[in-house]
């Protein structure tokens, strides 16, 4: 494995930092389920459930543990007779058919009794720190009843229908850091296994996976007794877990812009170190091949209603089939096969062709990629702190640098100012409104960074130079901010979105992907350019038959017919 180190860059920021790219991103060995299972896997992980106590109505409670070498973790599940009338997947929602926590350690039947008053209330129950998550549940109601009819029937479901959903419940929040009374991130902070961010959530996840199973077969029981079966294991792995998120996650990437950085940074290094690799050998070429007709399988079923992703997802088979033409006349051992790979990727694809290529390229390299997991947290406190004795005139040249596309845009015209980000005072949530159509604007929050460093920009005009830019805060305090954010570029240089995110052309849903793409998420399908669906863990080994030999490329399902 040889490399050519003058050859290791990482693209611009100005590239990768667009929003229209950033909507385009896919999983990869980085992605924060992938890190979990390979951790789980080499660590050999029990799983175990010591309680499972779910009546004929499917009511109840239940308790699946993961214990890895120093700790157990606990997902404590509360399952509910749901009213179709009050199923909803919006944050306004206040009942749901299951509740979750994930508990710190093995929990006491008092515990657990302490939690059934509160999780099933979500945010307005309360838990503590011996909990790190919190999250509730939907079915899919038209695959759940045909699953159980199909299994109490003594046969199995559709693969078909199965393929066009792909969970049988999906997730509304997944709460985590502190929401509601649970643990801060910092108590989990310096456990090996919880290091990487969003462990505990992603961990949660995939217990509910295990518990969704056997509801939906318990279920199934009831409804036929002796004659019901059990789901194949080859079409139980084609499940996942839903998930609808909204605009409340879509500030999240503005608000840490350290933590989004590391996210980012560690995916270009990724991809820069396979790119200056001067030579693949025969089976790092077929491994990627190989990847690569897996992943055509499920794109090949990755649906969505929405104009906008149909019209993505018809150029991503195009990219497909033009990436194969292209493949037919690279054996890619000759020199420097990635990084000729992804710059014909760059003239020929679109956005999520390329994205899709720069994901697949790490695929042959878990000594290169895998270990860069854990530079993806944010222990940077210093970063926060602005340094007021910093020059005017590097402060500037830190604004241009970070912001020089939106230092010449007209903030006043309409278009460029469009909207608005508030907090909803019903569920205190990120909501997006119209500037100009609703009153709104003396809520706003400071989520639009390159008008607000356009602003700052034309302020310290006319300040001297090597005056401290302490001076100029104190005289205008308003765009503190601005300048936090400014010297955070000089360690986090992807942590800038280079688009307006106040536009009348801007959608949310690209943001909302950025995030996703890092947890796992695959087939993602925006319902309106505010909310997104998608599916976790979908392919993935169940506990029962997780190994270190299929950890891993699940995320690329072998489809069974």
């Amino acid at each position: 494995m040889k490399t050519n180190a003058a050859d290791t860059r990482r693209r611009s920021p100005n590239t990768v930092m667009r929003l229209k790219r950033l909507g385009s991103l896919h999983q990869c060995r980085l992605s924060f389920m992938r890190v979990l299972m390979r951790c789980m896997a080499r660590e050999s992980w029990q799983f175990t459930r010591p309680l499972f106590d779910i009546d004929d109505n499917g009511v109840g409670r239940a308790v699946y543990t993961a214990t890895g070498p120093e700790r157990s973790y606990s997902l404590i599940a509360f399952a509910h007779d749901l009213q179709a009338d009050q199923r909803s997947d919006r944050v306004i929602a206040e009942a749901w058919d299951a509740t979750f926590t994930l508990f710190d350690g093995i929990p006491t039947a008092e515990d657990i009794d302490r939690l059934s008053q509160n999780v099933p209330l979500q945010e307005a129950g309360r838990i503590q720190e011996t909990e790190l998550s919190l999250s509730r549940a939907n079915r899919s109601v038209r695959l759940w009843e045909h699953v159980v009819a199909a299994l109490a029937s003594g046969r199995q479901p559709d693969v078909s229908k199965i393929d066009a959903v792909g969970y049988l419940m999906r997730t509304t929040a997944v709460y985590g850091s502190g929401k509601f009374g649970a643990a801060d991130r910092e108590k989990i902070a310096d456990r090996p296994e919880l290091s990487v961010p969003f462990q505990a959530e992603m961990l949660s996840v995939y217990l509910t996976r295990v518990f969704v199973r056997d509801l939906v077969q318990h279920m199934a029981r009831v409804k036929g007794g002796p004659e019901a079966v059990v789901l194949h294991p080859e079409i139980a792995q084609r499940l996942g877990i839903g998930n609808s998120t909204g605009l409340g996650m879509a500030p999240y990437i503005v608000n840490h812009p350290v933590l989004f950085n590391n996210w980012i940074m560690a995916r270009e290094e990724a991809i820069a170190r396979v790119c200056a690799l001067d030579t693949a050998s025969a089976e790092e070429a077929t491994t990627f091949r190989t990847i690569l007709q897996r992943s055509e399988g499920s794109i090949a079923v990755w649906h969505s209603d929405h104009p906008a992703q149909i019209g993505k997802l018809a150029a991503l088979r195009q990219d497909i089939a033009a990436l194969n033409e292209y493949l037919a006349g690279d054996d890619l051992r000759s020199h420097a096969p990635w990084a000729r790979l992804c710059a014909w990727a760059a003239e020929n694809l679109s956005e999520e062709g390329q994205e899709l290529v720069a994901s697949l390229i790490l695929e042959p390299y878990p000594d290169l990629v895998d270990g860069l997991a854990h530079c993806m947290s944010d222990s940077n406190a210093d970063a926060f702190r602005i340094d007021g004795s910093m020059p005017v005139a590097e402060v500037k040249k830190l604004i241009a640098s970070a912001f020089d596309w939106a230092l010449e845009k007209d903030w006043t015209a309409p278009e460029n100012c469009a909207r608005a980000w508030y907090v909803s005072e019903e569920k205190l949530e990120p909501r997006l409104g119209e500037r100009f159509d609703e009153p709104i604007e003396e809520y706003e929050q400071p989520l639009a960074p390159a008008r607000d460093a356009a602003a700052a920009s034309a302020a310290l005009e006319g300040w001297a130079s090597e005056s401290p830019i302490a001076d100029f805060l104190l005289r205008h305090p308003e765009h503190r901010h601005t300048v936090r954010r400014a010297q955070m570029s000089r360690v986090a240089p992807y942590g800038e979105i280079r688009d307006n995110t106040i536009s009348d052309k801007v959608l949310p849903i690209d943001m909302l992907r950025a995030k996703l793409s890092f947890f796992g998420a695959t087939h993602f399908d925006p319902r309106s350019d505010r909310w997104v669906r998608i599916c976790m863990y979908a392919g993935a080994p169940y506990p029962e038959a997780l190994t270190t030999e299929n950890c891993d490329l699940w995320v690329y399902p072998e489809l069974v017919s």
